[in-house]
């Protein structure tokens, strides 16, 4: 029994049974009760009089109503069958009434039921044409509906089984038919869902709380047969009713989809229609037409309505499966469940509809749906319903073939929504069908249709120029942190990830249930039948591989037969060799050609923002553009295969590192980026499957081979560069522990330098680059520069902030006020060469003192470390390159140069001698090379200021600075006068550099007052409020170190420039000063000065702060 009906009626009795002031229990007293309104009714057949009995009813216990049910619905029967016609309100009265009765008692009669059945009935037909609906109101056909489903509620078990008679049989196909109309003809979306709810009730397949008495063999049976004489009826009208307008509401398609469902289920049951024989016999016999209305469900008959329910089922599922409401898709899971259960021989044909449904509510939107769509999935496969039925696999077979041959141009066709639809469906078929896949695979359509539909949904999308552009940094000093997962692929025909994941999905269970040999050798096949297919391929190869490793698999079905480790080292053996064969792994994958080394082919790679010269005809740079990207992806998607394929053996790939691990070092040093990333998240996940517990360990444990196999191609001048690579990569994701492994190699690479320097500097510099990178990086050391030397002075407020932390200069008194005077007078004198005798003693004993503090210095001196000897031969060869004719090369050997001071910055013994014979070749950077080149010698001079100062300050002062200046001097009203775009510029570039260099130089140098006061001049106009902003805030920089130095002479420069306020001697005595500031008006420097003497003035309050008591 419905919940909703048992609580209504309980909640009838309480109400007939609390309104009233006393309760008649007995029999006796309750037909003393209701027998006065029986009776009155009988007489007079009014709507008041009905209501009349109906509050007696309430007074009436259940167990008394019970003993007089029949007495008390013989007025009520009466009612509806005095003839003519009658009035509305009363027939409504008196079904309400019959419905509170039925509610509260149980018919225990046969005759009682059919007879109280067919008088509802009559109720709602019409009395001229029986077949069609009376035109009543609403409100009437709702009250007899709930009659009827109290009667169907109130009969018991054996009762109920009565009406289910062949005799009955026509009685039952008049309310059928008038249940279906009112469902499908009227428009009260509760008066269709209650008509419904009474044609399932008279089905019987209520599915009320309380339950009916489930039906034996036999009575499901008899019900099966009677309920096929109303089946195309039912079936057709509901298929109607639920592709219908959506307005009708959810709940009504809702119940006519467990209507559809439930009258399919019990008519076409497999284990009903197996127990039929191919030729029935009459069950009804001597009944004349009553025979002729039974259905025989033979074979024949079970087939032929097979096949036109497959037609309904399809346009069924194909309305709801897109219903707006979740509800609706829901019930439709619940009937594809119910159907593949009962109903999956008999309904084969149909059985691929319903599992095409099934598959596609998957990934519903709603968390139920797809919860509930995947319990279905699982049960059915689980259950065998699919790889143990030979017909609908061979179905399902063949919905593959087809689906796979139109997948391309569904893809090409569909929204990335409708893709996943389609892909889902694809991904449902393989899990459904399970170790059967193997049986479709061995067929050659099958696989060639589903191949070829692989590799042309795969194909990339190579267009973007960003994939060849994007280079790897050469200054990362640690392995790559981007693994090749991190790597997101453009597609032609999708860009939703979640599609990728789904083809991924669908290649791994092929290789999960598949012949791995025989996939293996056909998509090789593919791999090396075009260059088109190639990436696809190797994709696909991949996953396949994965799949057949079990790594991430999602099936309902387990393989009855698992790869041998033994056949799975086998396949990614013949893959790897394919993947690292010289023709698919040394691809060209930019415009530069490292075997070149001439000017114009390095400025092509990319060192200058817009490279000189005419570009490539448009044709050809798009032709090699589209070739380059495509190679770019196809070696990414093979070192990940490595990965893949490592993932796939664990540890029973380590004797594949031999051949593995050269190649994917070479492409970690490669220097387009995705490559780069692709072989560093390979090697992570080498070191994962192996047991390796890092990268540095990995390849520590196999330098021997690596060394070996760099020592031999050392030895092919055309495999130098691929060998360069591979130093770089061991240096750049090793620690120091892989220094003395490489060290005989290094020494092979400088001789190598020595011999081919001409050609071959560029690849080993490379080399050179990257080791001492690594040098200065584990070998760090305490610096005597400020932490920010290169990159300090691009804020004004930042280097405030910096000059605050230094000492502040002492509390000026009359005592150090005369000993400075004192001082000065002194040291002019010096300049003069006014010296008396004991300055002249002192100064020729200051040379004695030199040889012992050089003895001392040599005796402290220890041996070289091996990292500084190596530092120590890579600069000496560095003072030779510097004047090559390569403009690349002259940079690279900057970069390297400056690499080298800092490793040796601890060995001063040996880093000035080097850097005494490295000045000529770079003042001659500095001062007359590409703007490119001295703007890297300005940053080797800054560092090597900073390791050298005493060396440095007299050569710097006599070969760079006047330039310098000079330089700066001439590029300020340039710079002035520009624009916003100047800021782009290589001109604008240097000119930051060098402000932004110059003042920490200058204080690490500790220049004299002369050299001060060109550093002044030259950085002066760089005041200007006309000068671009970074350029304004570098040269306050400047005379924020300069403030280090001389505070006083900053002070009095600045002061001439602009002064804020006049300065008033504090005694009479003293004559004014007087400033060559103090008489300018406000113009383009005032505000940069202002600040400036502002800072110097809160230094000198913060001294005096801090020196009081």
């Amino acid at each position: 029994m419905r919940t909703d009906d048992h609580d209504r009626r309980r909640g009838l009795s309480r109400g007939r049974q609390g309104q009233a002031m006393a309760v008649f229990d007995t029999p006796q007293e309750a037909f003393g009760a209701l027998r006065p309104a029986c009776v009155q009714l009988t007489k007079a057949q009014t709507a008041e009089n009905v209501e009349l009995l109906r509050s007696q009813l309430r007074t009436v216990s259940d167990s008394a109503l019970q003993e007089l049910q029949e007495y008390v619905l013989f007025p009520l029967r009466f009612t509806l069958k005095i003839p003519g016609p009658k009035r509305e309100r009363v027939v409504q009265t008196v079904a309400q009434c019959v419905a509170s009765v039925l509610s509260a008692t149980c018919v225990k009669k046969p005759e009682l039921l059919l007879e109280l059945f067919s008088e509802l009935c009559v109720c709602l037909a019409s009395p001229s044409s029986p077949q069609q609906l009376a035109p009543l109101s609403e409100e009437l056909k709702e009250a007899v509906l709930q009659a009827l489903l109290a009667l169907l509620h109130s009969a018991s078990g054996d009762v109920l089984a009565t009406l289910y008679q062949p005799s009955n049989l026509p009685h039952l196909g008049f309310a059928v038919s008038l249940l279906l109309s009112l469902a499908e003809q009227e428009k009260a979306k509760q008066l269709k869902i209650t008509a419904l709810r009474c044609l399932q009730a008279l089905l019987l397949q209520c599915d009320c709380e309380g339950g009916h008495r489930p039906l034996d063999g036999e009575e499901a049976k008899r019900c099966g047969d009677l309920f096929a004489s109303f089946l195309p009826g039912i079936s057709l009208t509901l298929s109607r009713i639920i592709a219908g307008d959506v307005k009708q509401g959810h709940a009504v398609v809702v119940s006519a989809v467990k209507v559809f469902s439930r009258t399919l289920a019990s008519v076409m049951a497999d284990e009903q229609l197996a127990q039929i024989p191919p030729k029935a016999e009459a069950s009804v016999q001597g009944q004349g037409r009553l025979s002729e209305l039974v259905v025989y469900r033979d074979p024949d008959w079970a087939k032929s309505t097979a096949a036109k329910l497959s037609i309904l089922i399809a346009k069924v599922v194909g309305s709801v499966s897109v219903h707006p409401h979740w509800k609706a898709r829901m019930e439709l899971v619940e009937m594809v469940q119910l159907l593949m259960a009962t109903c999956g021989r008999s309904l084969v044909d149909s059985a691929s509809q319903l599992l095409k449904a099934l598959v596609g509510l998957v990934n519903d939107e709603r968390p139920e749906i797809q919860t509930r769509s995947s319990e279905v999935l699982r049960s059915t496969a689980e259950q065998g319903r699919v790889a143990e039925n030979r017909l609908l696999a061979d179905i399902l077979s063949e919905d593959l073939h087809s689906l796979a041959t139109a997948l391309p141009r569904l893809m090409s066709s569909q929204d990335d929504q409708g893709k996943t639809v389609t892909l889902n469906l694809l991904l449902g078929y393989l899990k459904l069908l399970g170790p059967r896949v193997n049986l479709v695979l061995n067929s050659s359509s099958h696989l060639h249709r589903l191949s070829r539909a692989l590799v042309q949904v795969l194909e990339l999308d190579v267009k973007d120029v960003k994939v060849v552009e994007e280079r790897r940094l050469g200054n990362v000093p640690g392995p790559s942190q981007l693994s090749s997962s991190a790597q997101r692929k453009c597609f032609r025909f999708f860009a939703d990830e979640r599609i990728f994941s789904l083809l991924q999905q669908i290649c791994r269970l092929l290789g999960y249930y598949g012949n791995l040999y025989l996939l293996a050798d056909h998509f090789l096949g593919l791999y090396g039948e075009s260059a088109v297919y190639r990436k696809q391929a190797a994709m696909v190869l991949n996953e396949l591989i994965a799949g057949a490793a079990g790594l991430e698999v999602d099936v309902l079905h387990e393989r009855e037969e698992v790869a041998s480790a033994e056949d799975l080292r086998g396949v990614v053996i013949s893959v790897l060799e394919e993947y690292v064969d010289q023709a698919n792994w040394h691809l060209v994958t930019s415009i530069e050609a490292e075997e070149v080394a001439s000017e114009a082919e390095a400025k092509r790679s990319g060192l200058l923002a817009v490279p000189p010269g005419q570009p490539l005809p448009l044709p050809d740079a798009k032709s090699t553009v589209r070739t380059m990207n495509g190679n770019i992806w196809q070696i990414c998607i093979q070192l990940e295969g490595v990965g893949c394929f490592a993932s796939a053996l664990k540890q029973d790939f380590r004797p594949l590192l031999i051949s593995a691990l050269y190649p994917v070092l070479e492409k970690a040093g490669d220097a387009t980026l995705l490559i780069s990333q692709a072989a560093s998240g390979a090697m992570e996940d080498i070191c994962c499957a192996c047991g390796y517990g890092s990268i540095p360990d990995l390849i520590n444990q196999n330098a021997d081979y690596l060394v070996n196999g760099i020592s031999l191609h050392l030895r092919h001048q055309t495999h130098v560069p691929r060998c360069s690579r591979v130093l770089e990569a061991m240096l750049r994701h090793s620690d120091a522990n892989v220094l003395p492994l490489v060290d005989d190699v290094i020494q092979d690479i400088l001789v190598k330098l020595d011999l081919h320097h001409a050609d071959r500097a560029a690849s080993f510099l490379g080399v050179m680059h990257t080791l001492l990178l690594r040098l200065a990086s584990w070998f760090a050391v305490e610096r005597r520069t400020e932490k920010n030397l290169e990159h300090e002075g691009g804020r004004f407020s930042g280097a405030a902030e910096q000059s605050e932390e230094t000492p502040s200069p002492p509390l000026l008194t009359a005592e150090t006020m005369e000993e400075f005077f004192l001082e000065y007078m002194k040291q002019k004198r010096i300049a003069e060469g006014n010296l008396t005798e004991e300055e002249e003693e002192e100064e020729d004993q200051l040379p004695s003192l030199e040889p012992e503090a050089n003895k001392q210095s040599l005796e402290t001196e220890s041996l070289l470390p091996a990292h500084a000897q190596t530092a120590k031969a890579v600069m000496e060869r560095c003072a030779h390159l510097l004047s090559d004719k390569s403009l690349h090369v002259r940079l690279k050997v900057l970069d390297v140069l400056e690499l080298c001071v800092t490793v040796l910055s601890p060995h001063e013994s040996h880093l000035l001698p080097l850097a005494h014979r490295t000045w000529p070749a770079l003042v001659h950077r500095l001062t007359k090379d590409d703007p490119l080149a001295v703007l890297r010698a300005f940053k080797v001079l800054c560092t090597l200021g900073a390791h050298s100062g005493d060396f440095l300050r007299r050569r710097f002062s006599k070969d760079v600075l006047p330039k310098l200046a000079a330089s700066l001097v001439t590029q300020a009203p340039v710079s002035a006068r520009a624009g916003p775009i100047y800021s782009h510029t290589l001109a604008f570039k240097l000119q930051l550099a060098v402000l932004q260099g110059l003042g920490s130089l200058c204080q690490t140098l500790d220049l004299g007052e002369g050299d001060l006061n060109k550093v002044e001049d030259a950085c002066l106009p760089y005041l200007s409020a006309k000068q671009p902003a970074k350029l304004q805030e570098a040269a306050c920089s400047v005379f924020l170190h300069l403030m280090q130095v001389d505070s006083d002479a900053v002070w009095l420069f600045l002061s001439n420039v602009w002064c804020p306020h006049p300065y008033e001697p504090p005694h009479p005595s003293l004559r004014p000063v007087k400033l060559a500031g103090a008489e300018k008006k406000r113009g383009e420097f005032t505000d940069n000065v202002g600040r400036l003497l502002g800072e110097l003035q809160g230094r000198e309050g913060a001294a005096v702060v801090a020196a009081a008591p």
